[in-house]
């Protein structure tokens, strides 16, 4: 399993996203895309049209941002999906 995290450096979200994967010591991919434009536009299309930071990838399943992220966690979900990751 694949774990991809589009980010800029100095997001909040982003940051916010990547520590709760840390806290739960998940191995990821980080995609430093700072200002690069071509990378977020091929980011988005692979999200589906979502353009926002941090973009989050399991394989190919796109789960979406920060906040995504989190309720995921809350809701129980977030782990069974990390599973392998």
């Amino acid at each position: 399993m694949h774990l991809g995290v589009f980010f800029w450096r100095f997001c909040p979200f982003c940051i916010r996203a990547k520590a709760l994967l840390d806290r739960k010591g998940v191995a990821y991919k980080e995609y430093v895309i700072d200002g690069d434009q071509a990378a977020r536009a091929a980011m988005a299309q692979r999200a589906e049209g979502r353009s926002s930071l941090p973009q989050i990838f399991i394989d190919d399943l796109g789960i979406g941002g920060c906040d995504e992220l989190h309720a995921l966690e809350r809701s129980g979900r977030l782990d069974p999906l990390l599973q392998g990751a």
